[in-house]
C-alpha cells in the first residue's frame, strides 16, 4: 500500500489513466471489428469507408501509447491488403 502523498497521487492517476486507455483500446477493437465484418460479408464499398475511422481509431491509440506504431501499422496494412483482395 502506498505511504507518501505523492505514491497515493501516482495510484489515482495511473487509474485514471487505465480507464482512457481501456477505453481507447476497446474503440479500436470495435472500429477493426467492424471493418473485418464488413469483408467477410463482401460489402467492399462500406468497408472502405470505415476503414478510415479504423485508421483514426489505430493511430491514435499508438501516439497515447496504447499500442505500439508497428502494432498500428502491421494492422493498418492487413485491413488494407483484406479489402484489397476482396476486390
Amino acid at each position: 500500500m502506498a505511504i507518501s502523498k505523492s505514491a497515493k497521487l501516482a495510484i489515482n492517476k495511473s487509474e485514471r489513466n487505465k480507464v482512457v486507455n481501456d477505453r481507447r483500446k476497446k474503440t479500436m477493437r470495435e472500429t477493426v471489428k467492424a471493418v473485418r465484418t464488413l469483408i467477410v460479408k463482401k460489402d467492399v464499398a462500406t468497408a472502405e469507408k470505415s476503414l478510415s475511422a479504423a485508421f483514426k481509431a489505430l493511430d491514435k491509440a499508438a501516439k497515447r501509447g496504447v499500442i505500439k506504431k508497428n502494432q498500428a501499422s502491421r494492422k493498418k496494412s492487413r485491413l488494407a491488403l483484406a479489402i484489397a483482395k476482396q476486390k
